[in-house]
């Protein structure tokens, strides 16, 4: 819904899921929505499929987790189906099989599908012999340390016999950019604040000043700072896994309406031509 009102204001940018739990959703209904929302916006939607790093989808929708794995191997494997076939017949353990049947509306075309991974060989096998873009979500630690796991993606998706023209990588991290420093400093608060109320869930310990420091370094996960120093680690990650995409994710901890627009107009005006 989120998405459709964003399609009806704006006409260039891409319009995707940060992430669509597939496990505990339903194949044909994302299918559904995102083609419907792929022709009001003029062929702007993409679906970026994950497990989640989250489970509570799980008890609610009436899941078992001992089927974790089972579950979004097979939705993935309709959501393909429905996506390149008009027709489909298809049949799993989990879910009632289909029998020639066809999913309304119908993209123009097929959806572009992203899979959204945290760090597991077994996510990133998973997408290469498919085919499918990778998107490596990177919010702690050094961006340095998933290296491997992006070579092994390229390794695997040239094994499996797919064109090496075609072959997509995104990363994922917490961003935000402002000229001022004063700024850059009390968004530290906001953002360990946020983290402590999913760290108080999770067992993690009160987030530091200096984590928040070590993730603004270069060799860092943070995507927080000037417009300079933002778009210097972007093309640090295109050294370094010659990523195509770049997705900031610029609301973590609830900065004001105002620095946020801001963030958002530093991003597109100065970060994304240096880049360039």
């Amino acid at each position: 819904i989120l998405l459709a009102a964003v399609a009806s204001v704006t006409e260039n940018i891409k319009l995707a899921s940060g992430v669509t739990v597939l496990s505990s959703a339903e194949p044909v209904k994302v299918y559904e929505d995102f083609s419907m929302l792929d022709l009001i916006s003029k062929g702007r939607a993409e679906i970026i499929v994950g497990r989640g790093s989250f489970i509570e989808s799980f008890p609610l929708y009436g899941y078992s987790l001992g089927d974790y794995e089972d579950l979004f191997t097979e939705k993935l494997d309709l959501l393909l189906k429905i996506n390149n076939e008009k027709n489909v017949s298809w049949k799993g353990r989990l879910r009632a099989p289909m029998h020639n049947q066809t999913v309304y509306p119908r993209a123009k075309n097929p959806l572009p599908i992203w899979i959204a991974v945290g760090g597991t060989p077994e996510s990133v096998q998973r997408a290469a012999h498919l085919g499918l873009p990778l998107i490596l979500a990177i919010i702690g630690g050094m961006p340095i340390q998933f290296k491997n796991l992006i070579e092994f993606y390229k390794q695997e998706y040239l094994k499996a016999g797919h064109d090496p023209e075609k072959m997509q990588i995104a990363t994922h991290s917490h961003t935000f950019v402002s000229e001022d420093p004063k700024v850059i400093d009390e968004y530290f608060n906001k953002y360990a604040a946020q983290m402590d109320r999913i760290g108080a869930s999770r067992g993690w310990p009160a987030y530091t000043k200096m984590q928040y420091e070590g993730g603004r370094s270069k060799e860092g996960a943070l995507f927080i700072g000037s417009p300079d120093e933002v778009a210097e680690k972007i093309n640090y990650m295109k050294e370094l896994f010659g990523i195509t995409r770049f997705i900031g994710h610029m609301d973590v901890g609830d900065p004001s309406h105002e620095t946020m627009m801001k963030s958002i107009e530093l991003f597109g005006n100065k970060v994304a031509p240096l880049v360039r």
